[in-house]
């Protein structure tokens, strides 16, 4: 998960990014469903790769 939301941060092209989101998002869920990270720590993580993505 790490080096997933590291690499997505890295991008840098937002048309990459939009493409790449949906991925990230279903992973974020898919731990938070899991109990690996807090449902709250995941709606964070998510509300800030898309401020990311639309600030691009």
């Amino acid at each position: 998960m790490r080096n997933a939301l590291r690499d997505f941060r890295a991008l840098e092209d937002k048309a990459e990014a939009t493409e790449k989101l949906p991925k990230m998002l279903s992973i974020l869920d898919k731990l938070a469903k899991r109990s690996v990270i807090h449902k709250n720590k995941a709606s964070n993580l998510k509300s800030k790769l898309m401020k990311q993505v639309n600030a691009m």
